[in-house]
């Protein structure tokens, strides 16, 4: 005689299914959120070469590159290649189609780039500031994690105007090199500093990124080595994740206020949450990701799934939020093409704050590259705006924000 399965059975069976798969999903997402959260502090040791080498001539100048939105941008940058072993300047587009580009080759500055088969599109165009034609000097900031490398690009005429510039996650002090000549132009110092776990300044005990909520200490002490030096008018000017170190020095520091004449940000990051969720979205990740990834870093496990020494405070990293408490003029530059970093929370911060902020937005110039992009357009808002911060009354120094030595 044949046995029977009975309804119930069956229900019973699926529903277990069902939950093992829904067991199984929720295990993944929940991995998946971990290595996204450690992916966001944990410093990389190298980017991704993200643009393939169809062909180089260099008798010719030319370059063939298979076609993606870096490869085919306008303007001139760098280039590295065979994991930054190599770095050329690649210039204007020649031709494109829907397959390959064919750009101008520049100079090969080190490495063979006729072997090269993968690289990536740098808006790092000078390599250092011996590239633009004016004195420096190698100077040290000693922060809190230990004496961290700057260069000190003096103005002609000394008038006390410094511009300190905190370039980006994952980048280097030649980041801000591309702002040297507009302020030296309107009589500005230029100090470009390195911060904790930058591959430049000494690490912090958990050798993580804060997000802004540990490095701004770092920026604190360059004002501090400012003001030491006869700084009497100061404008931070961050990119990217530096634009989020700058405006926690600003917020948490009074050091900083006292002699803060304005920011300047460069696609930087004013909303982490929305970053994050943004992020999630274009590497088609689950729905959800992105928040739960927030919870992760601010919540008290932090620690133990991502190394963190303490949890990330993403609320007080919430610019758009705490605008109320902005009271310094800023220039706010962003393209609406910008891939890492969403252009919605500068439009908010902007919305947020008119009195103070200046916005301008850019097209196809991607994340961190609108002087590449429209160099001459960058270059004339940068020198323009400091030209606006020359003049005005300088605060006096509060008695615990005075400097000695």
């Amino acid at each position: 005689m044949t046995g029977r399965i009975s309804p119930g059975a069956v229900i019973g069976g699926a529903v277990l299914g069902f939950a093992a798969v829904g067991a199984v999903a929720v295990a993944l997402t929940a991995a998946v959120t971990v290595v996204m959260a450690r992916r966001v502090v944990i410093p990389v040791a190298a980017r991704e070469e993200d643009v393939r080498v169809l062909a180089v001539d260099l008798a010719a100048g030319e370059i063939l590159l298979e076609a993606n939105p870096e490869s085919a941008m306008p303007g001139e940058y760098g280039f590295w290649f065979e994991r930054e072993s190599g770095h050329a300047r690649l210039g204007r587009v020649l031709s494109r189609d829907d397959r390959v580009v064919r750009r101008e080759i520049l100079g090969v500055d080190f490495g063979r780039l006729d072997r090269a088969r993968r690289g990536r599109m740098d808006g790092w165009f000078h390599l250092g500031p011996w590239e633009l034609s004016r004195p420096y000097e190698n100077v040290v900031i000693e922060t809190p994690v230990g004496p961290a490398p700057a260069w000190h690009v003096p103005a002609d005429v000394d008038e006390g105007r410094w511009v300190i510039q905190v370039h980006g996650r994952g980048a280097k002090r030649q980041e801000g090199l591309r702002a040297v000549v507009p302020a030296h132009r309107e009589g500005w110092h230029t100090l470009l500093v390195s911060y904790r776990n930058d591959g430049e300044a000494p690490d912090s005990a958990d050798r993580r990124y804060g997000l802004g909520g540990t490095e701004w200490e770092d920026v604190v002490a360059a004002v501090e080595w400012v003001l030491a030096h006869g700084g009497r008018r100061i404008v931070l000017m961050g990119w990217s994740m530096g634009g989020a170190i700058a405006l926690q020095a600003v917020l948490r520091s009074p050091v900083v206020r006292e002699r803060l004449v304005g920011v300047v940000l460069e696609s930087p990051a004013v909303d982490w949450a929305d970053i994050l969720r943004f992020q999630g979205s274009a590497l088609g990740l689950p729905a959800g990701v992105g928040d739960a990834v927030t919870r992760v870093l601010s919540g008290p496990y932090a620690a133990e799934f991502t190394g963190l020494a303490a949890p990330i405070e993403l609320e007080q990293l919430d610019v758009v939020a705490r605008a109320d408490e902005l009271d310094a003029p800023i220039l706010l530059l962003h393209s609406e093409d910008d891939g890492f970093v969403p252009i919605g929370g500068s439009r908010r911060l902007a919305e947020a704050r008119p009195d103070l902020v200046e916005f301008e937005v850019f097209h196809d110039a991607r994340h961190t590259k609108l002087w590449n992009a429209e160099p001459e357009r960058w270059s004339g808002l940068i020198s323009g705006w400091l030209e606006r911060r020359n003049t005005g009354e300088l605060p006096d120094l509060a008695p615990e924000a005075e400097i000695v030595g």
